[in-house]
């Protein structure tokens, strides 16, 4: 005969419904600890990015009065004191370096190195680099991540998602999409770990979410939408044939563009002697692309607008386009610190508008978005936050066809991309898989 092992499961169940019972009576919500510390630090990410935005505002109210001939010195000065800042306190490195760190340092992000890209940063988005403020406030913030973690004893993939979770509140502040600054957090480390940090998606949306409404206190930004496009709706699925259009020319914009950034580079690393010298003739080449393309200076969060509502014509709007793909590759390859998504998205716009009066019927709105979310996507090898965030920033309500021109963008990228660091990791990624 059997033995009965009813009582004995019977007492098992019973026991583990009392510890359940017993946890939930002690917390019945799903909120916990961890969901309390992304907040704490979403909101500290915050409060650094509106007092951040709020001095780089003075500042550029202050340089901005500087046009035409007097930028053939403003600017090479501007870049001589980015320069003595990087000399002195550092090299504090571009988005690469934090790709490394995330992925070949546990998610470590070096404090050490912040005064040196606060200052330089400031100093050259103020002067009018082609370069936005998005680069700086994801590496202090993440850092800031770091910091935290280390005070709570964490380890491994809990000290990755609290640095993941810092620099997407902080590239969420600037933006004010808490879901697209996220993803972006997660997508611009390579496209594969999305699904590989899959862990460190919740804490990044709560701490952006807290980020966002911190910084839209602070700085009344971020709530409405940032650029305002002519009106769209997606009435025709032949819309759908037209983003994958602008895909097509926006991912042949991200080549010449990736062409022009790498030449610079080349040309720029020749120069001999101290880093200080690199940043003074970049600042003399900005100065001089700026006296007669001014929409070329600063990093095109208003300029974008002169844009959408100037009747520029079509050769002239291809004219900018190239002359700002020329600055952003100056900007970062000369040694000034600062991001090109924003500077992407001007450029994008400026070819998507030209194409649409060298094409009449085509929706002007359709045509610029599209082509400015492939151009990104292709550059940045960002398509799902690239989306996001354009719907976001533009109020483009279908973004359905801003997605279609992402992934094309994306998939017609050069097999090399611009950010070195993510090859790397692609590079790894084959040889586990030989």
């Amino acid at each position: 005969m059997l033995p009965d092992n009813r009582d004995r499961t019977d007492q098992t169940q019973r026991r583990k419904f009392s510890q359940l019972f017993g946890l939930a009576r002690r917390n019945p919500l799903v909120i916990s600890q961890w969901v309390l510390r992304w907040v704490v630090v979403g909101t500290v990410c915050g409060l650094f990015a509106g007092l951040y935005w709020n001095i780089l505002e003075l500042l550029l109210h202050q340089l901005e009065k500087f046009t035409g001939i007097s930028l053939l010195i403003v600017m090479p000065i501007a870049g001589l004191i980015i320069g003595l800042v990087i000399h002195f306190l550092g090299n504090p490195g571009e988005i690469a370096v934090i790709v490394d760190n995330i992925h070949f340092r546990g998610g470590r992000l070096d404090a050490r190195k912040n005064p040196s890209m606060i200052l330089a940063s400031l100093v050259s988005i103020a002067a009018g680099g082609s370069a936005g403020p998005e680069a700086p406030l994801v590496q202090v913030t993440g850092s800031f991540g770091t910091w935290v973690g280390d005070r709570l004893r964490l380890q491994g993939e809990d000290l990755r998602s609290m640095s993941l979770a810092a620099m997407a509140a902080g590239f969420t502040a600037l933006f004010g999409a808490p879901l697209g600054g996220a993803m972006f957090a997660l997508e611009i480390l390579h496209h594969q770990h999305i699904v590989e940090y899959y862990e460190a998606l919740m804490p990044a949306i709560v701490a952006s979410c807290a980020s966002y409404l911190v910084f839209a206190f602070i700085t009344r930004l971020g709530i409405a939408p940032t650029w305002h496009f002519p009106q769209y709706r997606l009435d025709n699925i032949d819309d759908f044939a037209l983003a994958i259009l602008f895909g097509i020319i926006g991912a042949l914009a991200a080549w010449i563009f990736m062409a022009i950034f790498r030449g610079c580079n080349r040309l720029l690393t020749m120069l001999p002697g101290p880093i200080y010298i690199r940043t003074t003739i970049a600042g003399l080449g900005l100065g001089i692309l700026a006296v007669f393309l001014p929409l070329t200076r600063y990093f095109g969060h208003e300029e974008l607008e002169s844009v959408l509502t100037t009747n520029f014509p079509a050769v002239f709007l291809l004219i900018l386009a190239l002359g700002k793909m020329a600055s952003i590759s100056m900007t970062v390859t000369g040694g000034w610190r600062g991001g090109f998504i924003i500077p992407l998205f001007f450029t994008g716009a400026c070819i998507g508008k030209a194409v649409a009066i060298l094409i009449p019927g085509l929706n002007p709105a359709l045509a610029m978005i599209c082509t400015m979310a492939a151009i990104n996507a292709a550059v940045t090898r960002t398509p799902i936050s690239t989306t996001l965030l354009l719907s976001k920033l533009a109020n483009f309500t279908p973004f359905t066809p801003i997605l279609f021109a992402s992934l094309i963008g994306f998939f017609l990228a050069p097999k090399a991309p611009l950010i070195e660091s993510q090859l790397k990791v692609q590079q790894s990624f084959e040889e586990i898989l030989e």
